[in-house]
């Protein structure tokens, strides 16, 4: 199997009026098939961040979700980095 090329990181933090638009800026770019990930790091978002991660993933194989206790945006990004496959 050939290594996934891309990981796009999203820190996720009070954006849930925005979240849907940002993700959907990333699916619409025109990538090969499989060969990027976005990974969605909810950094223990208060309002509904979670809930929509969780069911965007649901709908799109490319989207990966972890929750995190609240740490701040390096916090998220970091952990995203661990997540992620991709080459870049």
């Amino acid at each position: 199997m050939e290594q996934m090329k891309f990981s796009v990181i999203v820190p996720v933090y009070k954006v849930e009026e925005y979240l849907e638009t940002c993700v959907n800026s990333l699916l619409v770019q025109s990538m090969e098939s499989g060969s990027v990930e976005i990974i969605l790091v909810d950094d223990g978002s208060p309002d509904r961040c979670g809930e929509i991660c969780d069911r965007l993933a649901e709908v799109y194989e490319e989207i990966r979700v972890f929750h995190k206790k609240n740490g701040g945006l390096s916090s998220a990004r970091n952990r995203g980095i661990q997540e992620a496959k991709g080459q870049y």
